[in-house]
């Protein structure tokens, strides 16, 4: 089994992915706490700001065993970095061959973004099974999904669904066995963390776990 089929498996069982933007350090541990005590165990932060590759380092600090993923790695040269920085996983927006390469040199496990078939048929040639699928509502949800995952059944190929699902179209997602969890931004939304609202998060979080071990 690859590294990232295995930490797949992990993040299976909690049904969502939390997907968050921390624009200040201290967001990472307090999305972590408030996560944990709603019942998931699991958390990416994207790269897309200043303060992330802090709270990255300051949540694995507080939580050593969170599964930590660090999103939007879009350079190769920061893969090494962040594994120092101890996180379990990384993801990417798209399909970057230097990134797949570093990922799996540093024995990071990768979901890396595919949209189309033959970027899957990629995916698969660089030895990666488990998949972002991005942008996933806008490029039409669980039914282009469905249809995307057919003709790779037979490859073991999942995917980790992400972009503008929310609580409502999440349930289409997990219908697909082809699904290892859905990507959540909903659950870490930036105006709760900008407020403090830590303790919205832990319900959406036990609400999300509840919605989706129901599907």
């Amino acid at each position: 089994m690859s590294e990232a089929s295995s930490i797949a498996n992990q993040i299976r069982p909690n049904r969502v992915m939390p997907v968050a933007v921390a624009h200040r350090p201290k967001d990472g541990p307090k999305m972590a706490e408030a996560l944990l005590a709603g019942g998931l165990n699991l958390l990416e932060i994207t790269l897309r700001t200043d303060a992330a590759r802090k709270a990255l380092r300051e949540t694995r600090k507080n939580f050593p065993d969170m599964l930590l993923g660090a999103g939007t790695i879009l350079d190769a040269s920061v893969v090494a970095e962040l594994v120092d920085d101890g996180i379990n996983f990384g993801v990417s927006p798209g399909l970057d061959e230097e990134v797949v390469a570093a990922c799996a040199k540093f024995q990071l496990p990768l979901f890396p973004g595919v949209l189309t078939p033959t970027e899957v048929t990629k995916a698969l040639a660089l030895g990666c099974k488990n998949l972002k699928f991005f942008p996933a509502e806008p490029a039409g949800g669980a039914r282009f999904l469905k249809a995307l995952a057919a003709p790779f059944k037979t490859e073991g190929v999942q995917f980790i669904p992400t972009g503008s699902i929310t609580k409502e179209t999440a349930p289409s997602y997990w219908a697909l066995p082809e699904v290892v969890a859905v990507g959540g931004s909903w659950l870490v939304a930036g105006n709760l963390l900008s407020a403090d609202r830590f303790d919205e998060i832990t319900n959406l979080a036990k609400e999300a776990l509840a919605l989706g071990r129901e599907h």
